[in-house]
């Protein structure tokens, strides 16, 4: 397999006569491992500018958190954050350049910030007639269409920065694919170069057909990528998703929950391709920092009937279930919802989720021939 970035570092002509700026972090490397600024400026083309993502340029930065402009350590070229002052290239960073690189890895879950600060960085370029150049990665978690999930976004009531526009909740894309879709869709102005990944399949999934690389502080291997598009739902609950642990996304709990009484409702549930055993932990952050909670940690034993959404859902009906008093949403404050008000809504796409979720609401999760009509004209693999 060769990645995107693997792939244009064989080309010279246009790119190399032209002035620069990417989109980039240390998550994003060659299929070796060098990280793919210092392979891009090492192969002679001429990058200028870098811009990064949530946690920032070193892939650091705690989730939701301000991050500033700086000095790249690596290259010694600027860094200006688009998750801080601004979620887009302001047009006075575009005006020097001729084209932008962005090359970033994504988790295939929808409120993951990198696809959507990619969709900013498109509509910055359209408006200011520059091309924009996609370094395709794999899906880590699989590309199979038929494992798509929604809920799709309701974009009138709850478009945000995690989840702009009406895709579902585990796309099963490439970011190439969706550029592509965003493209066509939203940004018809733009001229889209995409790079394709050579050797790839759908099917193929990271640590067993490519490496992984962690994608942010609390996504450190596949098994956690997998899980994310269901437990990343805690954070719009007062339940606690593990941040500050050594297994964040892969167990949840509270002090309020009875992790043996909880573990049995969810194994009576069936559901198909995940065990949740009975844990306790005491986290070092989030809304929990140093209390014993209680609760499950999850294990996925089978990928192909797995079903991470379906998963979450359930999990959350059921700790309703035994605890209506209890669970309450939670004000979720970052740097793009400052407020924190109505993360769970913004997570699903759903309007009045918590709502929805207390009457054991169905949330419209097989989405999968709706979406592979939306999708498949804008497909690369």
């Amino acid at each position: 397999m060769q990645y995107g970035i693997d792939i244009f570092l064989q080309q010279s002509s246009p790119w190399k006569q032209m002035k620069l700026a990417m989109v980039t972090n240390d998550a994003a490397t060659t299929i070796t491992g060098e990280k793919s600024r210092t392979a891009v400026l090492k192969n002679n083309f001429r990058v200028f500018r870098l811009f990064s993502p949530e946690h920032g340029i070193a892939v650091t930065g705690a989730d939701g958190a301000y991050q500033s402009n700086t000095k790249d350590a690596l290259t010694g070229l600027p860094v200006i954050s688009l998750y801080g002052d601004t979620l887009a290239p302001a047009a006075g960073t575009l005006h020097d350049i001729d084209a932008v690189l962005f090359d970033i890895p994504d988790v295939g879950c929808r409120y993951y910030t990198y696809l959507w600060t990619m969709t900013h960085v498109m509509q910055a370029c359209a408006t200011n007639n520059k091309p924009f150049i996609v370094l395709d990665r794999p899906n880590p978690t699989g590309a199979l269409l038929h494992k798509a999930e929604g809920p799709m976004l309701d974009e009138e009531h709850c478009s945000s920065f995690i989840g702009r526009w009406n895709i579902p909740l585990k796309h099963c894309c490439t970011l190439g694919e969706l550029a592509q879709y965003f493209a066509a869709s939203h940004i018809p102005h733009l001229e889209l170069h995409v790079i394709k990944v050579s050797g790839y399949q759908r099917h193929h999934i990271a640590e067993k057909n490519f490496p992984f690389i962690a994608t942010s502080p609390a996504i450190q291997n596949v098994h956690t990528a997998m899980l994310y598009p269901g437990t990343g739902l805690l954070e719009g609950v007062n339940i606690c998703e593990a941040r500050g642990t050594f297994s964040p996304f892969t167990m949840c709990g509270a002090p309020w929950m009875d992790e043996v009484k909880l573990a049995a409702a969810i194994q009576a549930l069936l559901l198909s391709g995940v065990q949740a055993s009975p844990v306790s932990y005491t986290p070092s952050a989030g809304i929990y920092a140093g209390t014993r909670c209680h609760g499950v940690q999850w294990r996925v034993t089978d990928i192909d009937s797995f079903n991470a959404v379906q998963t979450g859902i359930a999990f959350l009906q059921t700790v309703h279930q035994l605890y209506p008093q209890q669970l309450q949403q939670r004000l979720y404050k970052t740097v793009a919802n400052p407020s924190g008000e109505g993360h769970l809504d913004k997570l699903l796409g759903v309007h009045h989720a918590f709502d929805k979720l207390q009457k054991g609401h169905s949330f419209n999760l097989d989405i999968r021939e709706r979406w592979e009509a939306v999708i498949s004209d804008y497909l690369l693999y």
